[in-house]
């Protein structure tokens, strides 16, 4: 039986231009916002639908359960080739909820609403992390995501008071910025990964990768990487739950100074995205993670055991600087293990499954154990994932490697 062996035509990763990037950019910024956003919209629910905090708050999580579960639930189609329908489709079916929430007449309404707006920024957040992985150069790409979603979210945070903290503000201004993203859908990269309709269903597909690795490999790496993700958002988030009740009751801040740390903490992300994208690929991400990773442990520790204000007021602006420099590095990692974004297109939603955790995690050991055992363990899971993060970003920069010097990354053999 002759065989004929053939290579489909790829295109590999693509640089970034400005149509890539604001699409790019802007469809991730619309995956995260609901989450940025939460405390405003809580209190617009509170003061316009005259829900309570604890009402609010839970309509709020489910939303964001919602994005998590859908975000994994289309990963697929995200890093395949409907990735530009599932876009324009996840972008409008949440300009549309958010815009209902916006008006909505009645309670019920507007909370179900909500709701199903998590659908759509489910959508979003899951096309955003793969198309993310198809541009050149993962290191600054991720970190100029990052940027723009701290810039935006800033400006979106400072706007709405002044607009007035209210529904049609408050969801409004996200059904607008979901419908303005929806019109850049087109412009998003394509996977790179593809197959002719002729052969898809005869021809065995392949990926070339570096001797060592195998897909199997490959798959665990990414697997893995995932699960460590929920828990290190646990760990992490966890902080930020009781930040300001550990704050008052045990290092004696006030509502001044915590106010001030919030603030200052969204500045410190902008530094440390701005610093990440200046530096690009120049220092290694294994070198990066490893040493946030335990700059990160060590700040949480501190943290949880300094009883003075002014040292509890610094360090809390300290750990959530790198915070965001971490999150921007594990962002890059994976995208750099796959090119059509199979783990950084779920990325978002491991996240918020993790993080929905948290607060439950943090108030129940802070109450039983107390805060400094509280930051022993929060510190202790950094230095326990320090050396499988490292191993996964190595293995990232050898397939990010592979990926680039084959410019052919799939091998099509048809049996004829």
């Amino acid at each position: 039986m002759p065989i004929n062996a053939s290579a489909i035509t790829q295109s590999d990763r693509v640089p970034l231009t400005a149509n890539r990037g604001i699409a790019v950019f802007s469809i991730g910024v619309m995956g995260f916002i609901t989450a940025n956003l939460i405390p405003l919209m809580i209190v617009a629910m509170v003061e316009d639908l005259g829900v309570t905090e604890s009402a609010a708050g839970a309509v709020l999580t489910a939303s964001l359960l919602v994005c998590a579960f859908t975000c994994l639930a289309t990963t697929r189609i995200a890093s395949g080739r409907h990735r530009h329908l599932l876009g324009r489709v996840s972008l409008m079916a949440m300009a549309a909820a958010f815009g209902v929430a916006a008006i909505a007449p009645s309670t019920m309404i507007a909370c179900t609403a909500i709701i199903v707006g998590g659908i759509g920024a489910g959508g979003s957040a899951s096309v955003g992390g793969a198309a993310l992985a198809a541009l050149t150069n993962p290191d600054r790409a991720s970190s100029i995501s990052g940027l723009v979603n701290r810039v935006v979210v800033t400006a979106v945070l400072a706007l709405i008071p002044i607009l007035g903290t209210h529904m049609t503000n408050a969801f409004g201004i996200v059904a607008v910025l979901a419908l303005a993203t929806a019109a850049t859908v087109t412009w998003l990269p394509s996977s790179p990964v593809k197959e002719s309709p002729e052969t898809a269903k005869s021809a065995k597909t392949t990926t070339t990768l570096p001797a060592g690795v195998s897909a199997k490999r490959l798959t665990f790496a990414g697997t893995a990487f995932l699960a460590m993700l929920a828990v290190w958002a646990i760990s992490e988030d966890s902080l930020w739950a009781v930040l300001g009740i550990m704050g008052s009751e045990h290092a004696g801040l006030s509502d001044q100074q915590m106010s001030l740390a919030l603030s200052a903490s969204t500045a410190g992300g902008v530094l440390a995205a701005v610093t990440l994208t200046a530096l690009g690929s120049r220092v290694s991400r294994t070198v990066s993670i490893s040493v946030l990773l335990i700059l990160g442990a060590i700040l949480k520790l501190s943290a949880s055991l300094t009883t003075d204000p002014t040292i509890y007021l610094v360090l809390v602006i300290a750990w959530n600087t790198v915070y965001a420099a971490t999150f921007i590095v594990l962002v890059a990692i994976s995208a750099a293990l796959d090119a059509a974004g199979r783990w950084s297109a779920p990325l978002l939603g491991t996240y918020l499954i993790g993080s929905a955790f948290a607060p439950l995690f943090g108030t129940s050991v802070t109450a039983s154990l107390g805060y400094p055992t509280f930051g022993v363990i929060i510190s202790g899971i950094s230095f326990v994932l320090l050396v499988p993060f490292a191993l996964v970003s190595r293995l990232s920069a050898r397939t990010e490697g592979a990926y680039r010097h084959h410019s052919a990354a799939i091998t099509t053999t048809v049996i004829a």
